[in-house]
């Protein structure tokens, strides 16, 4: 979900703890419950990829223009060939954006499908955080709608089948306004089907209401018009919705801003509007439990009804082979209810990859400890401190500091260039070129035990142009129909070999895909850290705030890593290995050799007097990794 005005609208989200009732059985036998964990025994690579776009080969790229103008990828895109590419660049994990049912402009009539109104749509092809049917999938990523839900049971096999797992999208803090399940298992109603709308709150609402007023659209920027001023016969200025609800990003008006997320509704959690909660918190202490723990505190608590229409949901999917989820805007979401969904789903899977959108610092933890979630995205902390070394505006040792401070959960924090919300490293409005992303790769790489995502056409260095519609460019659109340049020369047409590529983008593509195979498969990257950075700028050399060096290591391979972030310039210098190090690496007086796992070349390791030296000529923005 896009973050502009989130970070003020969380007074109905706070870091604490959890509520339940009766659970489903697990489906993994107690032996294997106690063997597993969800921790891979290889550093995990998760390839984001917005499935909308990624099989579409159409280049019209008309803004807001239909799905028949500038076409639509589809589940069947992808094909053995394109799944063994991803696979290729070290992937394990594939996280399919956008598949939920969500609101968009198209007639699906004919499938039973009711139709969305655009005056509460971005875009015209829909944000996939407005989910419309949550037992479904996009009608418009099937060949044939009728069967989407098989379609995509289908890309599950074959993801599988090529030894990748399947994350998709769950967003627990919203739905679209027009929320309407033609696939809901029997007994489970649709959200707000059984609301007290006469009251602004109930415990057991779905949603929260402005009783006695009738919603209205937002009041539309001069500079905006739905579908961009086209004629629809339901682009009418109103949407019709009585009383009220409260939008998904809090705002309680009738008529929310234009800056509100005014295409989705709030989920209440047994939140009171006054912020207090309606429902039982963990005992001091489950901080430090395990998921059995908290599953078995839950076991027979009565909580709100929204609490058990997304375990249902969870579990609805874990039942066709999805493998984990990406939480949308987690921490909008009282972490008690974290600590609930996920120890359930643990309990069906224990091997289970949850993943979360936080991005306040300070609840971190709590969601990581109470709300047993795996991983975070490491935005706030890590990632903008090395967007403003790669723009030339911030020392490395911010990363340094960050890593140091993030120690203790470190292995949660996810580390990413990209994403669906944030811009392309090639747009001017970041880093104006790809390869600029190449040593901030590898230190994101490789610096923590944690996963690594990369989005699709990251590799080969898409640069986010073009105004789609809805949202301007610097960022792919995620609310229109569109082609994605740059990643379309990598499919070349379906054989995925980059084979209309630049020679540039080849070389990008192929940097990629050597160091993430590699991190995929080095034992050192999951062992330990240590920071060589603040001896090598006391040591005097041409080493500055332009590099950074460390060592990860353990009992089965050694690693130095140091990256130059200079664009313009080469830096020779001499990397100095502390004595500790070389201590801990149980190193006498000698020359080891050293590989570079990126380049091939050979270097040497001089160790003297307990301390190692290794000289060391770095071209414009490049890196090594040299393994002893």
């Amino acid at each position: 979900m896009c973050k502009k005005s989130l970070i003020l609208m969380l007074s109905l989200a706070s870091a604490v703890l959890l509520a339940c009732s009766k659970a489903p059985e697990p489906v993994m036998s107690a032996d294997t419950q106690a063997s597993a964990t969800s921790n891979s025994d290889n550093k995990i690579v998760v390839y984001q990829v917005f499935t909308r776009l990624f099989g579409n080969t159409n280049t019209t790229n008309t803004p807001w223009g239909t799905l028949d103008q500038n076409g639509v990828g589809k589940f069947a895109d992808f094909t053995p060939q394109a799944l063994s590419a991803i696979k290729a660049m070290g992937v394990s994990h594939v996280w399919y954006t956008g598949v939920p049912h969500h609101a968009l402009v198209r007639d699906y009539s004919a499938y039973g499908i009711s139709h969305d109104d655009p005056d509460v749509i971005k875009g015209r092809a829909g944000s996939p955080y407005a989910v419309k049917d949550y037992y479904n999938v996009n009608p418009d990523l099937a060949t044939d709608p009728a069967n989407r839900l098989a379609e995509f049971e289908a890309l599950i096999a074959r993801t599988h089948q090529h030894g990748m797992q399947v994350l998709i999208d769950i967003v627990p803090n919203h739905v679209a306004r027009q929320y309407q399940s033609l696939s809901n298992p029997a007994g489970v109603s649709d959200f707000g089907a059984n609301d007290d709308t006469s009251v602004e709150y109930a415990r057991d609402n779905n949603f929260y209401y402005v009783p006695g007023k009738a919603f209205s659209v937002p009041q539309w920027p001069a500079d905006y018009a739905v579908l961009g001023g086209e004629p629809h016969r339901a682009a009418d200025g109103s949407f019709a919705e009585y009383p009220a609800k409260w939008t998904g990003n809090g705002a309680r008006a009738a008529q929310p801003a234009f800056d509100d997320w005014y295409e989705t509704v709030k989920i209440n959690y047994g939140v009171k509007p006054d912020g207090s909660y309606d429902f039982d918190t963990l005992p001091t202490g489950y901080a430090d439990k395990d998921w059995p723990a908290h599953y078995a505190f839950w076991q027979g608590k009565d909580v709100p009804d929204s609490w058990l229409k997304f375990r249902d949901i969870t579990q609805y999917w874990l039942a066709k082979g999805v493998d984990g989820f990406r939480y949308d805007m987690a921490e909008m979401v009282p972490v008690e209810f974290w600590s609930y969904l996920n120890s359930h789903i643990k309990h069906t899977n224990p091997n289970a990859f949850l993943l979360a959108e936080v991005y306040q610092p300070d609840l971190y933890r709590d969601y990581i400890r109470l709300g047993k979630m795996d991983y975070l995205y490491d935005k706030v902390e890590f990632y903008d401190s090395l967007k403003l070394v790669m723009q030339g505006k911030g020392p490395t040792s911010a990363l340094v500091e960050t890593q140091q401070r993030m120690a203790d959960i470190e292995h949660h924090m996810l580390h990413f260039l990209e994403n669906h919300d944030e811009q392309r490293i090639a747009a001017p409005e970041f880093a104006g070129d790809a390869k600029k992303g190449l040593p901030a790769m590898v230190v994101s790489a490789t610096i923590s035990t944690s996963p690594t995502m990369l989005y699709f056409g990251q590799h080969v260095g898409e640069p986010g142009a073009g105004d789609a519609g809805f949202g301007k460019a610097s960022r792919t659109t995620i609310f229109d129909y569109w082609g994605v340049p740059q990643h379309q020369k990598w499919m070349n047409g379906g054989k995925f070999d980059g084979g209309t590529l630049s020679d540039e983008a080849k070389a990008l593509h192929d940097y990629y895909q050597k160091l993430l195979s590699f991190t995929a498969n080095a034992p050192a990257l999951l062992g330990e850290y240590v920071e060589l950075h603040s001896a090598n700028l006391a040591a005097g050399t041409n080493y500055s705030e332009q590099q950074l060096a460390f060592a990860r290591y353990n009992d089965q391979q050694k690693l130095l890593i140091v990256s130059h972030f200079n664009s313009d310039n080469s830096v020779d210098f001499a990397l100095t290995v502390p004595a500790e190090l070389i201590s801990q690496w149980q190193l006498a007086d000698g020359n080891y050799p050293l590989n570079d796992k990126l380049g091939g070349n050979n270097y040497q390791l001089v160790v003297a007097n307990g301390v190692g030296s290794v000289a060391l000529q770095l071209a414009p923005l490049a890196s090594v990794i040299l393994e002893l």
